[in-house]
């Protein structure tokens, strides 16, 4: 019987924000078999920085209100090269594999779960999908930078197409601009230009704004 937390791990939190992160983990999963195509690679450290992140947000929580909060988190451990889970389905895994099979359809049931419950709970949810990729092997044409957002250009925020003098006043553009003032670069380096080639992935299409309202 498969026990799922050795591949998974997850926890429901009590605030509308949801950390998930694909690539991240190392298990080798001897009874999966490797992909044979696409990327195969761990997104080094990525469990490590999400982990980080709600170890602050939980303690910033604290200290602004007093009361326990935390996010909620859906963590891959299986390598990239068993499972890539910001794929679709026919292009996550070898299909003969049931073991496989499982693994993925929980991991996007469990965010869809949460994203749904966050809407019922607190009217709004917000889902930050973590990856990473050594600088050496950025994409050709991206300057050096510390963090890039990814939001299928704001289709992942909004469900409706959002006009470019308005790309600013959003959540996308107070991120951007926080950074800026902390002198940390960041791609897209301005409020109203365009994401390309790292826009956002198949998790962000699937559970942002233009496919479920609100999230």
């Amino acid at each position: 019987m498969l026990e799922i937390t050795e591949y998974i791990a997850f926890h429901k939190g009590n605030i509308p924000l949801i950390l998930s992160v694909p690539h991240g983990g190392k298990l080798e999963c001897n009874n999966i078999p490797i992909r044979s195509q696409g990327i195969l690679g761990i997104d080094g450290r990525t469990i490590k920085i999400a982990k980080k992140l709600i170890e602050l947000i939980t303690l910033e929580y604290q200290n602004q209100t007093g009361t326990a909060k935390t996010p909620s988190y859906v963590i891959s451990k299986v390598r990239r090269s068993k499972i890539d889970l910001n794929r679709d389905e026919t292009e996550a895994y070898v299909q003969s594999s049931l073991t496989a099979q499982k693994i993925y359809n929980f991991y996007l049931d469990k965010i869809r779960e949460i994203v749904l419950d966050n809407l019922n709970l607190f009217n709004r949810s917000l889902l930050v999908d973590v990856h990473g990729f050594e600088k050496h092997k950025r994409p050709q044409g991206y300057r050096d930078v510390e963090l890039i957002l990814g939001t299928n250009n704001l289709k992942s925020v909004f469900p409706e197409p959002v006009s470019i003098k308005e790309w600013g006043n959003n959540i996308r553009g107070k991120i951007i601009r926080n950074f800026q003032e902390l002198s940390i670069p960041i791609a897209p380096s301005h409020p109203k230009r365009k994401e390309y080639v790292l826009t956002g992935g198949y998790i962000t299409k699937k559970f942002g704004a233009s496919q479920i309202p609100k999230s």
